[in-house]
């Protein structure tokens, strides 16, 4: 394929023409990314998420500028970067709104970032349906770190740790009370805690219930220090910054390669990877699934079942039976011819 061969030549037009046929979901999308799966693997999947306003866009901008310029006394080479922002849909289009591309303005000059908009259109979970397929082909064209930036749904936002090999947290101060720390179940997927915005009032505050909350998952704290990757075990380092300023920064971009070397050291990449695989497996097992049952059931059967339920006449788990049963039954007859 012309398109793809261009893809992994390095060429970023033909990139941006494959992610906009991957994303659609057409044929020849579909055809690439067949093509190119068995390049995959390499790429060191980073997730971003946390409630609105923490700070993420501006966070990301900060980690991609170390991984193209590593700090001199960390000896790193520079790698290929690519950013997978998830916006809201537009109302009016469905399109993606773009505000992350507006605070990444700075990077776009460089040949060693490509930065992707999507559009969320609707699912839930913080992540467009095509991220991991758009996440593939950047691993594929050659892309060592991919950041993927989610919506900033809030509490529901857990879907990106089965993507990511790493998650990051982003929280503020300010954003409620101590106990908002427990309640938020993203906390639960946190390979690294940030808290952004440190020059905020209460900061001290926000520190403390996180930590409060780690020690209750991890009553034995893991050393955070450069022997980190050796140890049997993971603790999510709290840490603060100023992303607007860089401050704290350069710990993120540390604790992102420690956290990386950790997974390759104990096994846990490869787990992830198959965890990750599974899951996009069985979510394309169910959006066929589910198309191909809408396409033997005909509309006024599932509708007339519909207009029961909303009368109360029949139960949601009456009405699936049933339309389970007509589909068993479209099924047998197909075959009987």
């Amino acid at each position: 394929m012309e398109l793809v061969d261009a893809v992994l030549a390095g060429e970023r037009l033909a990139l941006a023409r494959l992610l906009t046929q991957v994303e659609n979901g057409t044929p020849l999308g579909r055809r690439a990314q067949d093509t190119l799966f068995p390049r995959t693997g390499k790429g060191h999947l980073i997730g971003i998420t946390g409630a609105p306003g923490s700070g993420k866009s501006s966070l990301v901008n900060q980690v991609a500028r170390l991984f193209r310029r590593p700090p001199a006394a960390s000896g790193a080479q520079p790698r290929k970067v690519a950013i997978v922002a998830v916006d809201p849909s537009s109302p009016f289009t469905g399109g993606a709104l773009l505000g992350d591309r507006v605070r990444m303005r700075d990077l776009a000059g460089d040949p060693g970032i490509f930065i992707r908009s999507m559009a969320a259109r609707g699912a839930l979970g913080g992540l467009a349906r095509a991220s991991a397929a758009v996440v593939q082909v950047f691993d594929a064209a050659g892309y060592e770190i991919i950041l993927i930036e989610t919506v900033g749904a809030g509490q529901n936002e857990v879907d990106i740790a089965g993507l990511a090999h790493t998650t990051l947290v982003v929280d503020t101060p300010g954003m409620g009370d101590d106990i908002q720390a427990i309640k938020a179940g993203i906390l639960e997927i946190a390979d690294i805690l940030v808290i952004n915005k440190a020059d905020r009032p209460g900061v001290e505050n926000t520190e403390r219930s996180l930590r409060a909350m780690l020690e209750l998952g991890h009553p034995k704290i893991q050393p955070q220090g450069k022997d980190a990757a050796s140890q049997p075990g993971w603790t999510p380092p709290v840490l603060s910054t100023i992303a607007t300023t860089g401050s704290g920064v350069e710990e993120v971009y540390q604790a992102i390669n420690r956290h990386g070397d950790y997974l390759r050291q104990s096994g846990e990449w490869q787990k992830r990877d198959r965890v990750r695989l599974q899951v996009e497996l069985e979510a394309l097992l169910q959006e066929t699934l589910v198309a191909r049952w809408r396409s033997r059931v005909p509309a006024e059967t599932y509708q007339a079942l519909l207009d029961e339920v909303i009368q109360r006449r029949i139960s949601p788990l009456n009405a699936m039976s049933e339309l389970m049963h007509f589909d068993v039954n479209y099924v047998k007859g197909v075959h009987q011819e």
